[in-house]
């Protein structure tokens, strides 16, 4: 499951901080990357083999290591436009969501626990069921590179959490 839910200790006098980390999901693994590589070159160059030593050879084979090329550019891309990272703190005061990107700045969202309302919305969003948190001024999306199933899950566990957090926070 690309999500994660850890606890991360406080000071003695302070309840324990919950830390949800999410990320995209893989479906290429570095080593399916490789053979994903490997096995496209083969299928160009076998092709190849039959006009070893002509002159057509060397008018394919420009196209071929340029397809090779594309190919390696297009998932490394993928891989670098897949390096997302959010991850939201809550305490029994603040909740803080913050996310990280290769190719963007960090982007940081605060708000007090007591005012943080996460909401699911079936439809109307860029995604199905998708969950957004509301706090003070702003309204910020939750998960949304994360699969419908997910999500759904996420936001019940993100609830209740909030629930038990809000019950265990002290009386002023």
């Amino acid at each position: 499951m690309p999500y994660e839910w850890t606890i991360a200790p406080s000071g003695p006098d302070r309840l324990p901080r919950r830390v949800l980390s999410a990320w995209p999901h893989r479906s290429l693994p570095k080593a399916g990357f490789a053979a994903v590589i490997l096995g496209a070159f083969l299928f160009i160059t076998i092709p190849l083999l039959g006009v070893l030593g002509t002159k057509v050879l060397w008018g394919l084979l420009p196209f071929a290591l340029l397809t090779i090329g594309a190919l390696w550019w297009g998932i490394a891309r993928s891989y670098k436009d897949g390096e997302v990272l959010e991850e939201l703190e809550i305490d029994a005061d603040t909740a803080r969501l913050s996310r990280r990107s290769a190719r963007s700045t960090p982007q940081v969202w605060d708000c007090n626990t007591y005012w943080l309302r996460p909401e699911i919305h079936p439809s109307g969003g860029p995604v199905p069921s998708y969950i957004t948190l509301s706090g003070g001024s702003r309204v910020v999306e939750l998960g949304a590179f994360l699969t419908e199933d997910e999500r759904m899950r996420l936001y019940s566990e993100l609830i209740a959490v909030l629930k038990d957090i809000k019950s265990s926070a002290p009386s002023p």
